[in-house]
């Protein structure tokens, strides 16, 4: 090799590794290893909001449009703290665990530095449990405390609570169940912990109960969304969260001069760390214009409160930007969020520019068990890179991408993403034997995440997600991509197809073919004739391959599939095995009724 080619050589891989990419040359293998620019910080969430109040004290931290609050981070801590005291007061202990089913409010994020003050461990129960699903999680989870709203936006948990004080042994370990607002027959109310309880705890007993915290306890237990299966209670760590919020921010550029419009849950990574924990750590102030999503209350609260940025997943955005703005409407100041949770189309995010000014919107990706971001676009990336991609890997981070056999594919091969570094959860809740499928250690004793998710990296380090490994069509051996698919029928220029959700149903000779479920618009206004199917298969046959036009074709609301809305979670992800649960029914009652096109084979091993 000449001196030359090494100089050359020797300039890439310091360009590679400025870029946050494992380089290699003669093998160019998909593994990336996050840069080190700034390090690691060991606080718990009591220390964070400590520091962030000795900085920030008079400054706004959280604004609840809805029931008028304005706290500043002074009284973030002072409220958090009297919540300790009284949770102490009760006989809590580091490692209890207590449970919070609400909508987004003030007491929410009180409860979480409450917790964290403590070392107690926070279980984030979803808003859309059914009373069966929620009494699973308090038993699963052991929890000795419950913090419930009877009612939320288009929730209640009336049911729940009827049954837990007719019977409370139906969650044996469950000690106390606490009305965060308003009363429920003899449950103790919220305020009373707050002024009565908390009363009986000096503060040297407060601080001595601190004492015995470390960065590395585990201070939440989050469900998983459950969109392949049952939900699982991943643990993660103050410092798996505070780190992954302060990167965050950092790639948003957050100041404390930012003001975030939050509509994501709080009982989900993406409300809690995106939103929450993203602005605690950046001295910024969010905004939590309802208890659960609206709209409405969203474009008002961006204008009224001068919100600099904005987080959703894709169904906010469109059905945001559905709604007519009103007289005055105005946010000038609007620049970044952050989109994720599913993927997003070119006409959404073409239209978040042009509408909302949304010029430094990043795209994401993460999952509760990695805290959740690991990678995130910045702000001064270019438009076509966070249109395409979820940018790049978070500081001190490691990924990979593997076939099904473990191997590290080239670059610009799919292949399943895998993690590695400080935001691994500790395992599941209660469940070894899908902590070991999920944490599995290489030959070199590195501890890697299987993430799920397919995904592909380009020479720059970008990660395009996509779709979920377990999600790709495999069809006559040849593999067929959903999120390619859906991406074409959304853009019929019937304007017909709302969204589309792709998923594999099982064929006696091809192992799975493609079925595609699609919603319709939902306002009377945007009502379009549909397109037959043929008309559809024609339209993705016209860029994608033969193969990949939809064999099966289900709409949203016709009697005959038995779905009435997209199944999702509650952070917007559509559970795909229900999807495809729905089509083996829907083939089996009217398969005689069907005629099954002709499909050619392209390209096929089979």
């Amino acid at each position: 090799m000449s001196s030359l080619e090494s100089s050359l050589r020797r300039l890439r891989q310091t360009q590679s590794h400025l870029q946050g990419i494992s380089y290699d040359e003669e093998k160019g293998l998909s593994i990336l290893h996050g840069t080190c620019e700034s390090s690691l910080v060991n606080q718990t969430l009591g220390e964070l909001l400590d520091e962030q109040c000795s900085i920030q004290g008079g400054r706004e931290c959280l604004v609840v449009p809805w029931t008028g609050t304005r706290w500043t981070y002074s009284n973030l801590q002072a409220q958090s703290r009297i919540l300790a005291k009284g949770l102490l007061a009760l006989g809590l202990q580091k490692g209890d665990r207590i449970g919070i089913l609400a909508g987004n409010c003030e007491e929410y994020v009180a409860v979480f530095f409450a917790v964290g003050y403590i070392g107690c461990i926070l279980v984030v129960l979803n808003s859309t449990y059914t009373s069966a699903e929620a009494q699973h999680a308090l038993r699963h989870s052991g929890c000795k405390v419950l913090f419930a709203e009877e009612k939320y936006g288009r929730h209640e948990n009336t049911g729940l609570l009827r049954q837990l004080e007719l019977d409370p042994t139906i969650v044996p370990n469950l000690e106390r169940v606490i009305i965060l607002r308003g009363l429920f027959a003899t449950f103790t109310a919220y305020i009373e912990i707050v002024e009565e309880y908390s009363t009986s705890i000096s503060d040297d007993a407060f601080e001595e109960a601190r004492r015995c915290l470390h960065t590395h306890d585990v201070c939440n237990l989050q469900y998983t969304s459950g969109s392949t299966g049952d939900p699982k209670g991943a643990l993660l760590t103050h410092h798996n969260l505070i780190n992954n919020a302060r990167s965050i921010g950092d790639r948003m550029c957050f100041t404390p001069a930012d003001i975030l419009c939050c509509p994501p849950p709080l009982f989900h990574c993406f409300g809690l760390v995106l939103g929450l924990l993203a602005c605690i750590t950046h001295g910024s102030s969010i905004v939590l214009p309802s208890p659960t999503f609206s709209a409405p209350a969203v474009l008002s609260v961006l204008s009224t409160e001068n919100c600099t940025a904005l987080h959703g997943v894709p169904a906010m955005f469109e059905e945001l930007l559905s709604l007519p703005r009103p007289t005055a409407w105005a946010c000038p100041n609007l620049r970044t969020g952050i989109v994720a949770g599913a993927p997003v189309p070119r006409p959404l995010m073409e239209r978040m520019l042009a509408e909302l000014n949304m010029r430094e919107f990043t795209s994401s990706y993460g999952l509760t068990e990695a805290s959740p971001t690991c990678f995130n676009a910045r702000t001064d990336d270019t438009i076509e890179r966070r249109l395409t991609t979820v940018g790049k890997l978070l500081p001190h981070l490691h990924a990979k991408i593997v076939d099904r056999n473990g191997r590290i594919v080239k670059v610009g091969e799919r292949g399943e993403l895998c993690m590695a570094g400080y935001s691994l959860c500790k395992g599941y809740w209660m469940n070894q034997k899908k902590t070991d499928e999920a944490l599995v250690k290489d030959e070199r004793g590195v501890l890697w995440l299987k993430t799920g998710d397919e995904a592909v990296f380009d020479h720059h380090g970008y990660c395009t997600i996509t779709g979920r490994f377990k999600d790709i069509i495999i069809r006559g051996g040849e593999n067929i991509y959903p999120v390619e698919i859906e991406a074409r029928l959304v853009t019929h220029p019937s304007r017909s197809v709302h969204r589309a959700a792709v998923v594999g149903i099982p064929h006696a000779k091809y192992g799975e073919v493609v079925g595609a479920f699609l919603l319709p618009p939902t306002s009377d206004t945007e009502t379009r004739e549909r397109p037959n199917d043929e008309e559809l298969r024609v339209w993705v046959r016209q860029v994608l391959g033969r193969h990949k036009a939809p064999v099966h074709i289900f709409w949203i609301g016709d009697d005959e599939v038995g779905l009435h809305e997209v199944p999702q979670t509650g952070s917007g992800k559509v559970k795909k095995h229900v999807l495809r649960d729905a089509a083996v029914r829907s083939i089996k009652r009217n398969g005689t009724k069907r005629k099954e096109p002709t499909v050619v084979m392209e390209n096929s091993i089979a």
